[in-house]
């Protein structure tokens, strides 16, 4: 089973959200959560908030505990770009990006995973007799 929580139009960049995400994704979860609490980053802060989400979607809306819970994966794609004017030199004016990302966490249910290769396995012997 497939839980999942997304942000949105993060006002930071994609690629400094990314960094965060990749160092935390191939862990256990709660000890994700425990590192993106003493990360001294900004996106550490909104990862956080989107991990936490999903959580909560698990516990309350499917009726999962958190130590069924696995880390599946964290995706940060770019955003919507504002196109901001900046003065520059002798009255003209520079561009000015300002980038935004949205943040995608997954989490999966282990027990659930568990429950249908025993699942299958039983329906592939009844098969052979």
């Amino acid at each position: 089973m497939l839980i999942t929580a997304e942000q949105k139009n993060l006002r930071q960049t994609a690629r400094k959200v990314r960094l965060v995400a990749n160092s935390v994704k191939n862990l256990p979860l709660q000890q994700a959560v425990q590192q993106l609490t003493l990360m001294p980053r900004r996106a550490s802060e909104a990862i956080l908030k989107v991990m936490q989400s999903a959580i909560s979607n698990a516990l309350n809306n499917r009726g999962l505990k958190i130590e069924d819970l696995k880390l599946k994966e964290i995706i940060v794609n770019d955003g919507a770009v504002y196109h901001r004017m900046q003065p520059g030199s002798r009255g003209r004016s520079k561009g000015l990006d300002k980038r935004t990302s949205h943040v995608r966490v997954a989490l999966e249910s282990v027990e659930n995973k568990k429950e249908v290769k025993a699942e299958k396995s039983k329906i592939i012997s009844e098969s052979k007799k």
